[in-house]
């Protein structure tokens, strides 16, 4: 078995769980190697492990888990959810884990409608064993961050005063692609002007003009591991007040970065963020999630924040983004993804953070 897969039937046998249905694509795919998509795992606690898909997903999910038992269930039973009351009544189910917080009430209704099993919702709990990586998936991430990194490099030479957001956000995308990125993007922001006040603004027709702040939050996967990292540039010279508020941001990510290591708490580097903010004007503008875990998912544990309750360990790979948002002047971000270490962090996105004056 896999070391995820070793780990979850622990969990099952310390909870005194039978077996435990997986439907959230990230899980599946940390859980089995799965790479499709439509596709659920159940794992009991004596170490069987079963596969469901439909016909489309049955070639793919013989050759990429062979060590699967296989369940079509188009043609076994119907539906998925009926595919799952029934392993349980055959497998003799007394008591099933379900993902309380991806699945949907008509599925659950329907799962459980002649269920023989107790149902016990479960929540984070694959989330939280993908929270530490391995030397494997740290390896991932880091290409991941090596060609967003490339890919900032070229944009770089296609931002000026004209160019439409969606434009640039297309471009950035296929070269993220063109540096060896899986081609599947998920949503990159790249917003300017006023509009980059926006924490997530989606691009526009908006040209590009002199003066703008240009902000771009972006990221890509590479074998299914994503990065993610936010650089802010401007299209012109930079006035006072951008140059105030953008020292202002690097001081808020040097200040978490400084304090991040193995062991401490979410809401205590939160709180490390506001070291150069406090006493400001600037105060009343900052957002408090200021950092995520990333892997299979843009966003997983831990997550950093004032009420976090989550603790920051070894071989995370997360994101460091405090910002500063102005309505209707514009905003800034700076979003480093490291990977922490027992005495510190090591940054990933090794892409250029001083003012870049185009």
């Amino acid at each position: 078995m896999r070391i995820a897969e070793e780990k979850l039937v622990e969990y099952l046998n310390a909870e005194d769980l039978d077996a435990v249905f997986i439907q959230k694509n990230e899980n599946v795919r940390y859980i089995s190697s799965y790479t499709g998509d439509d596709s659920y795992l159940m794992i009991d606690r004596r170490g069987n492990r079963i596969f469901i898909t439909d016909p489309r997903y049955t070639e793919q999910a013989g050759e990429e888990c062979p060590e699967y038992s296989l369940v079509e269930w188009r043609s076994e039973y119907g539906s998925v959810a009926a595919a799952v009351a029934g392993i349980a009544r055959k497998e003799k189910y007394s008591r099933l884990g379900y993902e309380s917080d991806v699945m949907v009430v008509s599925f659950f209704e329907e799962m459980t409608k002649e269920a023989s099993f107790e149902s016990v919702g479960l929540k984070g709990v694959v989330e939280g064993l993908r929270s530490h990586k391995t030397k494997e998936e740290i390896e991932l991430a880091r290409i991941a961050c090596d060609i967003t990194c490339r890919a900032f490099e070229r944009i770089l030479e296609d931002i000026r005063v004209g160019v439409t957001e969606k434009e640039l956000a297309a471009r950035l995308s296929l070269y993220m692609v063109l540096e060896g990125a899986d081609t599947q993007p998920y949503g990159n922001i790249l917003i300017s002007g006023k509009r980059t006040s926006l924490l997530h603004g989606i691009p526009s027709e908006k040209a590009v003009e002199y003066g703008d702040f240009v902000l771009m939050d972006f990221g890509c996967q590479y074998k299914g591991y994503m990065s993610d990292m936010t650089r802010t540039v401007i299209v012109g010279r930079a006035n006072d007040r951008q140059r105030e508020v953008y020292e202002l941001e690097q001081k808020m990510v040097q200040d978490v970065e400084a304090f991040i290591k193995d062991g401490v708490s979410a809401a205590d580097a939160y709180k490390a963020s506001l070291k150069h903010l406090e006493g400001t004007e600037y105060m009343p503008y900052h957002y408090t999630g200021i950092g995520h875990g990333v892997g299979l998912f843009v966003h997983e544990l831990p997550f950093m924040g004032p009420k976090s309750k989550d603790m920051i360990y070894k071989d995370t790979v997360m994101t460091v983004e405090p910002g500063i948002y102005i309505p209707g002047w514009g905003g800034v971000r700076i979003e480093d993804q490291i990977v922490v270490t027992e005495t510190g962090n090591e940054i990933l996105t090794w892409a250029e953070k001083e003012l870049i004056e185009l």
